[in-house]
């Protein structure tokens, strides 16, 4: 596959090149930003994971969507039938799956670098619940989880390899690590080809494919044990890409290639995003 040329359409306007990596069938944005420019790169009002906001339509279709899909999270988790009921929720951005969590029984904490998102999570959780803004704060502590959740995080981490061995670390023994993040070899990827907003350089700096991530985390002795569909992320990508591509949303459209694109992955399981049920075995 060919290296893609991509705009980063949320704050910068700059290009960035995503590099393919044949081995493990996977690409990575280049230049890559350094840890300390890096956060300027999340400084808009448009990046709303890190904001309640319900402004625009998208805004308003993120949010309710998010709604929706939270409950499926939780009851996801329920299914791993975990003892304790520990969970760490890593991005948990402004902490609504946490708060769903917590009333459902789990022993929740989060990690979210933003501040202005951490407080607004921290206030919807108990005082018991912790959310700190680096994964390293957790690891000088006796802490360990059942459940470790990434909702579209693995992609912004820039050291990959450090980070996936801290996860190794704060999960129990047969816990479970839950990773959800875009894929590019997803119908709408391929319609959208350096517009399709999911590539969202250079916040994402990592793009994966069902073997990049199986072969990554085997070196962990992780084990990937089941793939999901996340079959609303091709209606939400579609239609920021539009906007990308033409400078209007055009809803109609990205009804359209968002539906085609799950149609397509029935087939395929090529989904626009995928979940991956990860076991540390």
């Amino acid at each position: 596959m060919k290296n893609i040329i991509c705009k980063d359409h949320t704050v910068s306007s700059e290009n960035f090149e995503l590099v393919y990596d044949s081995d493990l069938e996977m690409y990575k944005t280049d230049p890559q930003p350094s840890e300390e420019k890096l956060p300027s790169y999340y400084q808009s009002a448009d990046y709303i994971s890190h904001t309640d906001a319900k402004e625009s339509l998208i805004d308003k279709v993120y949010q309710m969507v998010r709604n929706y899909t939270i409950s499926k999270k939780v009851k996801l988790i329920h299914s791993f039938n975990t003892s304790d009921q520990r969970l760490l929720d890593i991005g948990c951005g402004t902490g609504d799956f946490l708060k769903v969590a917590e009333n459902k029984n789990w022993i929740v904490s989060g990690v979210e670098p933003n501040q202005q998102a951490r407080d607004l999570a921290q206030k919807k959780i108990s005082e018991s619940g912790s959310i700190v803004s680096d994964l390293g704060d957790l690891l000088n502590t006796s802490n360990q989880f059942d459940v470790i959740t990434m909702w579209h995080v693995l992609e912004h981490v820039p050291n990959l390899d450090a980070y996936i061995d801290s996860l190794k670390k704060l999960l129990k023994q047969d816990g479970v690590l839950v990773v959800a993040v875009p894929n590019f070899k997803s119908h709408d990827a391929k319609h959208y080809k350096q517009f399709w907003a999911a590539y969202d350089v250079p916040r994402h700096l990592w793009h994966f494919s069902q073997k990049s991530i199986k072969e990554i985390f085997q070196k962990y002795q992780m084990t990937l044990v089941q793939v999901l569909p996340m079959r609303f992320d091709s209606y939400y990508v579609s239609l920021l890409s539009e906007k990308y591509k033409t400078g209007k949303s055009h809803f109609v459209s990205a009804l359209w290639n968002g539906f085609v694109s799950n149609w397509k992955a029935k087939r395929t399981n090529e989904y626009s995003s995928l979940i991956y049920i990860i076991k540390n075995s």
